[in-house]
C-alpha cells in the first residue's frame, strides 16, 4: 500500500483533478472490460445491448478508471495472466498524462473467480458457520491471493437478507437475518481489507425482497422494513468494517432505482454513516435507467442520474460516463464539479493503493490453490454442515454393510460449487447445459474437486457401495426412479444426494438468474426422494443445494438429514467427514427449511400475524427454523442470568450470561443465540430477532460460559416518526439453540426513552467465552 496518509492522499488527488480535462475525469469513472487472455464475450442478458462502440484504444485514450474481471473473464495461467495484466497497465499509465494505473478488480463471492483459485462455500454456507473469526480469515486468504496478481478490488461480500429463498442468488447471501449476516459481512469486509483488497457491498438495498422472488423485480417495501432489516447490514460494514466500496442494486424501491437515488447513496451512505469510499455501478446499472427501468431518455440522462445520484465509478465497460457525459456538461445538464467529486474519490483510492507509483513486478510462479487455502476452504466447508435430523444413524458404522448411494448430486462435481465459482460461471450458454453429459465444454474445473461417491468410497472402505444417479437434477425417467428404489430396498442403508447446480440465468436451478417457482425439489427429485423413503431401508438425506428446500415426508421418515449449502472444492471431503463421524456437525441454519413446496414466502423476523394463527388457513411455520442445528453429542444449558441489574438505562448495556456443558462422549460445538423480545412497542415488532451468538467448541465434560454485553440500543427501532428510537418498558433477552428452541427468558426494564441520531446507534453485542473449572 501506499505511504500516503488518508488526508494526504485526498489532497493530492484534489490537486490533479484541477489539472485534468474533462475526458481524462470522465476516463477514470469507467471500466473497461478485457480479460488478460481474450475477451469477455457475453456472460448475462442484456449484454450485448450495453455496446457503446468505443474501442478499446479509444476507452483507454485518456487513461482508465477501471479494468473489469481481467481474470475473471477467459481461463488463463495465473503467472501468465499477471504478466499480461502488467503490460496492460504500462499501457494505460502511457496513456495518461499523469501516469495513472487502472483499478482492477474481480468477483470473489466464492474465492477469487480465477481458473485455479482456490474455490470456498458460498456464503449461505458462511452464515451456517456462524463463525465471523472464520469468514475473516478466508477473506484474507482470498485478499492475498487476489493481490499476489494485479488485482485491488472485490466484488463481494452480499449483504442481502433473504425475504423469499426461491430466490436464485439466495446462495450469494449468509441467509434471512440482519444481524447474523452484519456480523459476518463485516468480518469479511476487514479480512480482505487487511490484505490490501477493496472491500465492495453489494447489493445496496432490498434486492433480494423483489416481488415474487424474481432477479431484478421490483421491491415494495415501507421504510421501517427497509431501514431495519435491509440497510442494517450495510451499516454494520460501513461503520465497523469501514468498507471501502458500495454497489447499488438494481432493483427500485417503491418507484426509485437504486442508481439514481441520492437519498439512499448520499443522505444515509455519506452524510449518516460517515462513508468516504466509492460508489460502483453494477454491471450496466447506469444504462438500465434508461433501457429497463424508463426513468431516463437517454444515456446522458441516465448518467447525469446516476452521477448526481451518487454513483462514481460505471461498471463494467465505458457506456454512459464517456461521450454522454461529456455531452451532457456542455449542454449544462450537469455541473463538472459533480465529476470532480466523483473523480477525488477514485483518485483518492487509487493513490493509497500505489496506483500513482511504479507497480510491483509480478511474481515468475504464482499458485493460486495453495495447500493452506484449501485447508481453509476445508474449515469453512465442515464448519457449514448442518445435520437437521438423525434418529442414532449418524455417524455411520466403521462396517455399515451395503450401502446404496442413489441420486443425481453424487458424483457431480459441479454441485459443490456455487454460480460465481469460475467452472460453473462459464458454463455452455443454454438451459440444457446443465443435464448434459458435458456441461462444462469450454473449460476444466481448475482445481483438484471430490465427489461424494469418491470420498465415501474411500472414507467408508469396508463398506459395498452402489451408486445410481437415477437421473439428472433437472429429469429423471420412471424406470430410473425404479431403479434406484430398488437398490435402496436390497441395502442395509440407502443415502440419496439431491440438490442443485448452480449457474447464470437459466444455466442452472440455483444462482443469478434461476430463480424458482415453488420450494420443491428440482425436476423429478421429489419423486426420487419419496422412492427412496418408501423402500423401508433407513435412509439418510443428503442436501447439496443453493437454497433451502422442502422435504417432502423425510423429516418424518428418514433416519438422518445432512444440508450442505454448496460447500466448494473440498465439500464432498466435508460431507463425508461427518456422516463417517470424522467430523462433529457443526452448522446452523442460516435460513429456514420451509416445510412445503407450496409453503409461503417467510421468515423467522416476523410479527405475531405473520406466524401461524386462527385468523388464516395458511401455515407459513417453517419446518427447521432459523438458527436450528443438531450434534453427535448432548449439552446442558443451566446458570442463565443477568449479570448487571434487571433495570437499565436506554444508553446502558445489559449484561448476561449462560453455562454450557458438554455432557456426551464426543467433542462438539454449540451456537448460543441471543434474540430480542419487545412485548410491546409503539410499531409493530418481529416476535424475536437475533442481536447476538456464541460459538462454544466443547470437548466431553467440558464447560464454557457465554457471556453477552448488548447496547440497549440494540432494540431501537424507527417509531411512528420515522425516527430510530430506544423506548421505555419491559424487554425479554432469550437465550436458545434456534429461533424454534429457547432454553432461558431473561428480563429487563428500560428506564427512559431516548431518540438516536442517524448514524449512531451501536450495532454489536460483545461477546466473551470463558471456560469453567469444576
Amino acid at each position: 500500500m501506499d505511504t500516503d496518509t488518508p488526508a494526504d492522499a485526498a489532497e493530492r488527488a484534489a490537486g490533479l483533478v484541477k489539472r485534468m480535462t474533462l475526458e481524462e475525469k470522465c476516463a477514470q469513472l469507467y471500466g473497461l472490460w478485457r480479460g488478460v487472455d481474450a475477451d469477455a464475450g457475453d456472460m448475462a442478458p442484456h449484454q450485448s445491448e450495453q455496446n457503446s462502440g468505443v474501442s478499446e484504444d479509444e476507452a483507454i485514450a485518456h487513461g482508465l478508471g477501471q479494468l473489469t474481471r481481467p481474470f475473471g473473464s477467459a481461463p488463463v495461467p495465473a503467472a501468465e495472466g499477471a504478466a499480461n495484466l502488467a503490460a496492460l497497465q504500462q499501457r494505460i499509465r502511457a496513456s495518461s498524462r499523469f501516469g495513472i494505473a487502472a483499478l482492477a478488480h474481480e468477483e470473489c463471492l466464492t474465492g477469487f473467480m480465477a481458473h485455479g483459485a482456490t474455490i470456498f462455500p458460498t456464503a449461505l454456507a458462511w452464515g451456517a458457520t456462524f463463525d465471523p473469526e472464520l469468514v475473516g480469515a478466508m477473506a484474507q486468504q482470498i485478499g492475498v491471493t487476489m493481490r499476489s496478481v494485479g488485482v485491488h478490488q472485490g466484488l463481494a461480500p452480499v449483504l442481502d437478507v433473504v425475504a423469499d429463498s426461491r430466490w436464485g442468488r439466495t446462495e450469494e447471501t449468509m441467509g434471512e437475518d440482519p444481524y447474523l449476516t452484519g456480523t459476518l459481512a463485516t468480518a469479511y469486509v476487514s479480512g480482505l481489507q487487511d490484505s490490501g483488497i477493496i472491500a465492495t457491498l453489494k447489493h445496496f438495498a432490498g434486492y433480494s425482497a423483489s416481488h415474487a422472488a424474481r432477479n431484478f423485480g421490483p421491491v415494495y417495501m415501507g421504510p421501517r422494513q427497509f431501514a431495519e432489516t435491509y440497510l442494517t447490514p450495510f451499516e454494520m460494514a460501513v461503520r465497523i468494517g469501514r468498507a471501502g466500496s458500495v454497489m447499488p442494486s438494481y432493483a427500485a424501491n417503491d418507484g426509485v432505482a437504486s442508481h439514481a437515488n441520492p437519498q439512499l447513496l448520499q443522505t444515509v451512505l455519506r452524510d449518516e454513516w460517515g462513508f468516504e469510499g466509492t460508489v460502483v455501478s453494477d454491471y450496466f446499472g447506469v444504462n438500465f435507467l434508461n433501457s429497463l427501468h424508463g426513468v431516463a431518455a437517454d444515456r446522458a440522462e441516465a448518467a447525469v442520474l446516476s452521477l448526481a445520484g451518487g454513483v462514481d465509478v460505471e461498471l463494467p465497460s465505458v457506456d454512459c460516463y464517456g461521450e454522454p457525459l461529456q455531452s451532457a456538461v456542455a449542454a449544462g445538464r450537469i455541473d463538472e464539479g459533480v465529476i470532480d467529486r466523483a473523480v477525488e474519490r477514485v483518485l483518492t483510492q487509487k493513490i493509497e493503493l500505489g496506483l500513482l507509483d511504479e507497480l510491483p513486478e509480478p511474481a515468475a510462479e504464482i499458485d493460486l490453490d495453495p495447500p493452506h487455502a484449501r485447508a481453509l476452504a476445508a474449515e469453512v466447508a465442515r464448519k457449514s454442515i448442518v445435520l437437521l435430523a438423525n434418529d442414532g444413524t449418524l455417524p455411520l458404522a466403521a462396517e455399515p454393510g451395503r450401502i446404496a448411494l442413489v441420486g443425481p448430486v453424487a458424483d457431480d462435481k459441479a454441485v459443490m460449487l456455487g454460480c460465481y465459482a469460475f467452472p460453473n460461471h462459464h458454463g455452455r450458454n443454454d438451459a440444457a447445459s446443465i443435464d448434459s453429459d458435458d456441461p462444462y465444454p469450454h473449460v476444466d474445473m481448475g482445481v483438484s474437486i471430490a465427489t461424494l461417491v469418491e470420498r465415501l468410497t474411500a472414507d467408508l472402505p469396508a463398506a459395498a457401495i452402489e451408486h445410481l444417479a437415477a437421473g439428472s437434477v433437472l429429469d429423471a425417467s420412471d424406470a430410473e426412479i425404479a431403479a434406484a428404489a430398488n437398490a435402496a430396498a436390497a441395502a442395509d442403508l440407502a443415502i440419496i444426494a439431491v440438490g442443485d447446480r448452480s449457474g447464470l440465468f437459466g444455466r442452472g436451478t440455483s444462482g443469478e438468474g434461476c430463480d424458482a417457482p415453488t420450494h420443491a425439489l428440482p425436476g423429478r427429485q421429489p419423486e426420487l426422494l419419496e422412492a427412496v423413503l418408501d423402500s423401508g431401508t433407513p435412509t439418510v438425506v443428503v442436501v447439496i443445494s443453493g437454497r433451502p428446500y422442502a422435504l417432502g415426508t423425510a423429516p418424518d421418515r428418514a433416519a438422518a438429514i445432512v444440508q450442505a449449502f454448496l460447500p466448494g472444492q473440498e465439500g464432498a471431503s466435508a460431507i463425508s467427514a461427518v456422516l463417517t463421524g470424522a467430523a462433529e456437525p457443526e452448522g446452523r441454519l442460516p435460513a429456514g427449511v420451509p416445510a412445503r413446496p407450496d409453503s409461503p414466502p417467510a421468515t423467522y423476523l416476523a410479527p405475531e400475524l405473520a406466524r401461524r394463527s386462527s385468523v388464516s388457513t395458511v401455515d407459513p411455520t417453517a419446518r427447521y427454523l432459523f438458527g436450528h442445528g443438531l450434534s453427535y453429542t448432548e449439552f446442558t444449558w443451566d446458570e442463565a442470568a443477568l449479570v448487571s441489574g434487571a433495570q437499565v438505562e436506554p444508553d446502558g448495556t445489559v449484561e448476561l450470561a449462560v453455562r454450557v456443558r458438554n455432557t456426551g462422549e464426543r467433542h462438539g460445538t454449540e451456537v448460543v443465540q441471543l434474540y430480542l423480545h419487545d412485548p410491546v412497542a409503539s410499531a409493530v415488532r418481529p416476535v424475536q430477532r437475533l442481536v447476538g451468538f456464541a460459538r462454544l467448541d466443547l470437548a466431553p465434560g467440558e464447560a464454557r460460559e457465554a457471556r453477552f454485553a448488548m447496547p440497549v440500543e440494540l432494540a431501537a427501532f424507527v417509531g411512528v416518526d420515522g425516527e430510530w428510537t430506544v423506548e421505555a418498558g419491559a424487554l425479554e433477552l432469550r437465550l436458545a439453540r434456534s429461533a424454534a428452541d429457547t432454553v432461558a427468558a431473561l428480563n429487563v426494564e428500560v428506564t427512559g426513552t431516548r431518540r438516536l441520531e442517524p448514524g449512531t446507534r451501536a450495532l454489536a453485542t460483545q461477546v466473551t467465552a470463558a471456560t469453567v473449572v469444576g
